[in-house]
């Protein structure tokens, strides 16, 4: 009787390699994302300081080409009014608060 190893061999690649998208290609994602960012938070600083008092913690939500923001104590409710509004447009989330941060660490 002889020992036969079962141990596979790990081919290291990627799965599908046609569809690798190019450095820069995701460069230039990258800075559409950081400019809608700086876009919208432009906005929130404006509009920030007037509804901390009211509305701290609640979700606003920005659309930026108009400088249309929503804003609901739920992150779903606000969404609904701001797709209810702007359907296809892209739309920044922040939290009213100091940082506009929405997330824990």
């Amino acid at each position: 009787m002889t020992n036969t190893s079962s141990k596979r061999i790990a081919h290291r690649g990627r799965i599908f390699p046609e569809y690798t998208i190019p450095p820069e290609e995701l460069a230039r994602r990258q800075a559409e994302r950081e400019e809608f960012y700086r876009r919208c938070r432009i906005i929130f600083d404006r509009v920030c300081p007037d509804l901390i008092d009211k509305h701290y913690d609640w979700f606003i939500i920005i659309e930026p080409d108009s400088g249309d923001y929503f804003i609901d104590v739920s992150k779903e409710e606000a969404n609904q009014k701001a797709r209810h509004q702007h359907p296809d447009a892209w739309l920044g989330v922040f939290r009213i608060n100091e940082t506009g941060a929405c997330g824990r660490i």
